[in-house]
């Protein structure tokens, strides 16, 4: 093979950002996640093109072992430019690559067969949790099987804790692992029969709880329809029991009140609606297989059953529009069908591709110097996700730009006419996507558990059959090659390389202003804000690069420095006028929902956004019209819910520099004048990270859930601190030595069940360390807010780089008690430079553009 040439990242920026005509954020995000790197961090491709050119060819390796194969031009041509079919994630990161062994699904379900309430049993779901998110996938398991609080258990506890504290642990897993800076994605569920169904939805009522999963709660017909008649529900364990070890009546309107409450507080719990998912779920026609569903993956579009997998592909609905943002605007449907058959084909040859990666993985496992005990539950797990893939070939098709592609056509998202036409689409896709597994079964022939018996009476298949008669007569004869076809995802950075609005959602900004930090004495600068501490700003704006493209086609001159007043009466003139994630009609947004799930056999991601002043009352109505709609699940975030309350004192002004016409305002915290006493002993969490090249370890301790002070050392048995990696928590001790000198211990309980101390954390610091950590505790101490602990922390600037990396694990230490949803106030989205950020699983998220920054 010949030698690869090696960019830096200067070079592969400055091309990419040619390639994506000036679009910072597009080449940053390329650069960073998708172009091809070893090990190292050297670069291998400039441009999209050569990844697009690595993945064509992979691609076309696979068509060349069946009939009438694609060349790799023809399948170059359709991912040139992100403009038809997008491969997202995994597969544009994976395909042709061999530098990295990973696999090419975005999300896995895992479980237990017979699911076994047990301490084998849940570490066992622990350990595959993580052998499958250190590969970068996504991972959902249900917590149904496990016994209700108070149960009888043959153990020396005698009885069950219940569920919620195994939820924490799987949350702590999740935040251990991380891969090039992206942390793992945890989805949990339970049905809303287990007894323990309340505990669970107000697990993250609690903050810095549960900071590691998304978690969603399954709702059945009789619960709802118990909501609506105010009939008794029945809660049971094991939930599908008709002999039940426990049993209980609850008024089911009060639980989901509750469940409205929190969603309306913090975002979480989503809820699936469990029988619309089985009753409409084509793989569950195979139950029997081994297919059942038993949960999601973490953003919920994909309901899968144990141990199977699957890989995510979108099409640019934009780029079907013919004379976009023109009275003559109009879909192309001939070239669409035509471009969702090959979509279909390429998503089985990655299939094949997936094989290929996972026999890979396989083997490493083998050739790893570890023994064969610590391997097997790696080994199995691979092998399990192997034959599950082979048998159902499952395929993620979905879309993206539905947003641009209605304002291209001069509809608003969020009317009934756009809701009309959005529904046509998704049918005309989902009939295209069936045929085309149609032909493959022909060529390539059908999964091996295809059954036209068992799918005879399966909702989505009844209405494929109204539709399109020859379509199911055809697949009852020759089958289908793929067990279940069809998704939309959220497609996060991929968006933002298509340079389109995200998956199914509405557009979040058309137009937005942009800040740069100027010297306000350099000649023919403009100022346009002074901040709380005297930074001088210029403003700036920034276009969507679709609403871009509205002006240019309607002869709109582009302005760099627009007042706010301009801005908005050029939204209100654009076709995405009310037509923002914030604007949309929600009850409109539930329908639409609900009628192009009709016409997709697995899920749909999609986020209500409401504004902060919404009441439960609207939440509640938004949820049941889901149920009623027949969508098969529905998350509503509601602007400021999640954040951290704090006390302001008035607010002070910051006087206007000449250029500008608005105030700055910065709110002043006020701060207890006292400190807790310390307990003699403190709740504590363990933290690890890297610094430069060497392991450290930080010990958090907490008074009443909140950090009080913090320990950190080498994490290593000779110069530092030993501390299994299986430990997460302990307690935080206050002893005295034999010379009675004061010191802290860390005590923890270990895998036999013995009280085991680390003795004299405040010794295992290097002085200067130590100097800096008094500070924060101290800071800590005196009860100020951990946002602004952060602010500190990270102003710390100083001379050794050994001191500024360690102060980033602390920061990395401490965000974890971040509550989700808090503003990181004076922080701006290093990619797009809005000042959006907010705390979300101890990562920041930026909500103008969706990046994301952990660690």
């Amino acid at each position: 093979m010949a030698e690869l040439q090696i960019f830096s990242y200067e070079e592969a920026y400055d091309a990419s950002l040619q390639y994506f005509k000036g679009d910072q954020l597009a080449a940053r995000v390329w650069v960073t996640k998708y172009a091809l790197k070893d090990s190292f961090g050297n670069i291998y491709e400039k441009t999209p093109d050569d990844m697009h050119r690595r993945i064509a060819a992979s691609l076309a390796g696979v068509e060349r072992t069946y009939s009438n194969p694609m060349s790799e031009e023809e399948i170059f041509q359709l991912l040139k430019d992100f403009r038809y079919i997008v491969p997202q994630g995994s597969p544009m990161a994976g395909i042709g690559n061999d530098f990295q062994v990973g696999s090419l699904s975005n999300c896995f379900v895992i479980g237990l067969e017979g699911k076994p309430d047990s301490y084998g049993g849940i570490v066992k779901i622990d350990e595959e949790q993580v052998q499958l998110m250190k590969r970068r996938g996504g991972v959902g398991h249900d917590l149904s099987h496990l016994r209700p609080k108070g149960t009888p258990v043959k153990n020396s506890a005698l009885t069950s804790t219940g569920l919620v504290p195994f939820m924490e642990r799987y949350s702590n897993s999740t935040r251990e692992v991380a891969q090039d800076g992206r942390r793992g994605a945890l989805m949990l569920t339970v049905s809303i029969k287990h007894p323990d169904s309340e505990g669970f939805i107000d697990a993250k009522m609690t903050p810095g709880k549960v900071t590691g999963a998304n978690v969603s709660v399954k709702i059945d017909d009789d619960f709802m329809n118990s909501v609506v008649t105010g009939e008794p529900y029945i809660q049971k364990f094991p939930i599908d029991s008709e002999s039940p070890e426990v049993s209980q009546s609850i008024d089911a309107s009060v639980l989901w009140q509750k469940i409205i409450h929190d969603a309306w507080q913090c975002a979480e719990p989503g809820v699936l609606f469990w029988d619309t998912i089985r009753r409409e779920s084509l793989a569950d026609c195979y139950a029997d297989y081994g297919f059942e569903t038993v949960s999601t993956n973490p953003c919920g579009e994909i309901p899968l059953c144990p141990y199977d997998s699957c890989r995510l592909l979108a099409i640019n609905l934009y780029s079907y529009v013919k004379n976009p943002f023109t009275p003559e605007a109009e879909f192309d449907f001939d070239l669409f069908r035509e471009h969702v058959g090959k979509a279909q084909r390429i998503m089985d040859d990655i299939i094949d591709l997936e094989i290929d990666k996972i026999n890979l993985i396989l083997d490493k496992i083998s050739e790893d110097p570890e023994t064969e005990e610590v391997k097997r539950t790696e080994l199995n797990l691979w092998n399990k996700i192997k034959t599950k893939t082979a048998a159902g070939r499952r395929t993620g098709c979905g879309t993206t730009a539905e947003g641009d592609m209605l304002a291209a056509l001069g509809l608003i998202y969020g009317t009934k006419e756009a809701t009309e036409f959005s529904t046509k689409v998704h049918k005309e896709l989902a009939l295209a996507y069936f045929r085309a597994s149609v032909d493959l079964a022909e060529q390539r022939g059908a999964f091996k558990l295809y059954d036209a018996d068992k799918e005879r009476n399966n909702p989505f298949i009844q209405r494929l059959r109204e539709a399109d008669p020859g379509l199911i007569e055809r697949m009852e004869r020759v089958g289908r090659r793929n067990i279940s076809c069809l998704t939309i995802a959220p497609t996060g950075t991929t968006s933002l390389m298509t340079q389109t609005t995200s998956g199914i959602e509405p557009i979040f900004l058309p137009i937005y202003k942009r800040r740069r930090k100027v010297n306000p004495s350099d000649e023919n600068v403009r100022v346009d804000f002074v901040d709380e501490v005297g930074d001088s700003f210029e403003e700036y704006v920034v276009y969507h690069q679709k609403f871009l493209e509205w002006m240019k086609i309607n002869g709109i001159e582009e302005k760099e420095n627009l007042t706010n007043e301009e801005l908005e009466d050029l939204v209100a003139k654009s076709p995405y006028y009310k037509a923002t994630a914030n604007d949309v009609d929600w009850m409109e947004k539930v329908r639409m929902q609900g009628e192009v799930q009709k016409w997709v056999d697995h899920s749909i991601s999609v986020t209500i956004n409401l504004p902060k002043d919404v009441s439960e009352e609207l939440v509640g109505n938004l949820y049941m019209a889901a149920w009623k709609s027949g969508c098969k699940g529905c998350t509503v975030y509601r602007d400021g819910s999640r954040n951290n309350v704090l006390e302001a004192m008035p607010k002070k002004t910051v006087e206007k520099n000449n250029h500008n016409d608005h105030n700055s305002l910065s709110g002043l915290i006020h701060l207890p004048d006292h400190t807790v006493k310390r307990p003699y002993e403190l709740e504590a969490d363990v933290v690890r990270f890297q610094n430069n090249k060497e392991k450290w370890i930080a010990f958090v301790g907490l008074v009443d859930g909140k950090p009080y002070e913090v320990f950190t050392g080498l994490a290593d048995d000779e110069d530092g601190i030993f501390c299994p990696k299986s430990v997460n928590h302990g307690k935080i001790i206050k002893a005295t030595d034999e010379n009675g000198k004061k010191r802290y211990d860390f005590q923890f309980i270990n895998k036999r069940g013995y009280k085991t101390t680390i003795e004299g954390l405040s010794e295992k610091f290097n002085p200067e360390f130590w100097n800096y950590a008094k500070l924060i505790s101290g800071v800590l101490r005196y009860g100020m807010p951990i946002d602004q602990v952060l602010k500190l922390v990270g102003g710390l600037d100083l001379d050794s780089n050994s001191i500024n990396t360690w102060k980033n694990g602390v920061e990395r230490a401490l965000k974890k008690y971040m509550p989700n949803g808090t503003v990181a106030k004076g922080h701006k989205c290093p990619n797009c430079g809005a000042e959006t950020l907010v705390y979300q699983e101890g990562c920041l998220i930026c909500k103008t553009c969706g990046t994301s920054r952990c660690g």
